[in-house]
């Protein structure tokens, strides 16, 4: 059993790279010219005047709209309902209790039911036979993106795509079609390939919500508090395991600050949960022997099932963890994370965007960036199985503490 941590924490330090989205910006301005990119369009303050939100129809018809996402993701659900919500309050759907729907399992699949059949709305439809899911399976993916471009091109009836997650995007952000399509729900759309840039999709009709710093925000304050010299990071090695990892922003502030990244690599993408579980625990085994802390990315084998075992596995090597989903991990614990404060700012940032792009204005012309304020979640029971003694300072600044550790 190693020696227990002991780390004080400088308050001042702390509040103050919590506070970094615009110092993180200007580190990364100076390191990758290629965010300077200013594209030629009208700015987002005055696409939003011309073009408003209020609720309206398409030449006397409602706007029909469909879903496309790559397979079920817990935080694919909070963002359709978060815009849903958004929608309700800009008054294109009817106001109504989504409760209802969040006491069953939480799925995309159920929420697209209750558009299409309980909604109410004078502006938009639904369409019953518009949604699109391959349940992480390769070849399911490949026949639903033929459909629906076949449907794009050719049918004339969607007026709008819903587009969630990186292979959605992926398999939407091009130029074989040319239907509105918003991009919701990934983690870099911008090193996935999904978008030109954060200012610009590279498409008419693409928008990608984008929130560049989010991870560098994550890693910085994590190398704060604990102060490691290596970190673990599993993840799948493929264009898409890459981008939900943010493995490229790990290794550019690992560089910056200078410590060492330890990969080990995973299976997510697959139709198989348990085989990605087995494959992520697999790694937090390899990883525990031979890193300070471990960075716990998004990816299908951190789920419910899974993050017992992998809580059990790092807290017995007295081993530091940070959630990049967000406080719900830290609650079934994992010990840190600087998490969203809830869906509901990113929804409505989502559908007054869908609102414009009704009202006339194009995808490629609205702001994509929207940076929410972090929100610091601990665990205590964590801490203290690790052995990390937290002064009251860093308590003072947590937003969300948990007393113990929830199983799922």
């Amino acid at each position: 059993m190693r020696k227990k941590m002991h780390y004080k924490i400088l308050t001042t330090v702390f509040l103050c790279i919590l506070s970094a989205s615009t110092w993180a910006k200007e580190g990364f301005d100076k390191e990758a010219p290629e965010y300077e990119f200013t594209p030629k369009v009208t700015p987002a303050a005055e696409i939003a005047e011309k073009f408003g939100t209020s609720a309206v129809l398409n030449n006397g018809k409602k706007w029909r709209v469909v879903f496309y996402e790559g397979g079920p993701h817990a935080n694919y659900y909070h963002y359709l309902e978060a815009t849903i919500r958004g929608l309700m309050n800009f008054g294109w759907i009817e106001k109504s209790d989504l409760t209802k729907i969040q006491r069953k399992r939480k799925d995309t699949k159920r929420l697209w039911n209750w558009l299409v059949n309980k909604s109410e709305s004078e502006y938009l439809e639904f369409l019953e036979d518009g949604y699109y899911s391959a349940n992480w399976d390769d070849d399911q993916r490949q026949t639903n993106r033929s459909k629906l471009l076949d449907r794009l091109t050719s049918q004339d009836d969607i007026d709008l795509v819903i587009a969630m997650g990186t292979w959605a995007g992926l398999d939407l952000a091009n130029d074989e079609h040319s239907v509105p399509t918003i991009v919701m729900s990934t983690s870099d759309p911008v090193e996935s390939g999904i978008i030109k840039s954060k200012d610009d999709s590279g498409y008419d009709h693409v928008h990608a919500r984008v929130d560049p710093y989010r991870y560098e925000r994550q890693l910085r304050i994590f190398h704060d508090i604990i102060k490691f010299k290596k970190l673990g990071i599993a993840f799948e090695d493929s264009i898409y395991g890459r981008s939900y990892s943010a493995i490229d922003t790990v290794e550019k502030v690992a560089a910056d600050i200078g410590f060492d990244v330890v990969k080990c690599y995973t299976k997510s993408d697959i139709s198989d949960t348990e085989v990605a579980s087995k494959s992520v625990i697999r790694c937090f085994d390899k990883l525990s022997k031979k890193v300070d802390a471990i960075y716990v990315t998004i990816q299908g084998g951190v789920n419910t099932e899974s993050i017992p075992k992998l809580v059990e596995i790092a807290n017995k090597n007295s081993i530091p963890t940070f959630s990049q989903l967000g406080a719900k991990e830290v609650q079934q614990g994992f010990l840190f994370s600087i998490s969203r404060p809830g869906f509901k700012p990113a929804g409505l940032f989502l559908s007054a965007t869908i609102a414009q792009i009704l009202n006339g204005a194009k995808p490629r012309q609205l702001k994509q960036v929207f940076e929410e304020t972090p929100s610091i979640a601990i665990n205590l029971k964590t801490a203290e199985i690790v052995g990390l003694y937290l002064y009251a300072d860093i308590l003072a600044a947590a937003d969300t503490i948990y007393r113990e550790i929830k199983n799922p």
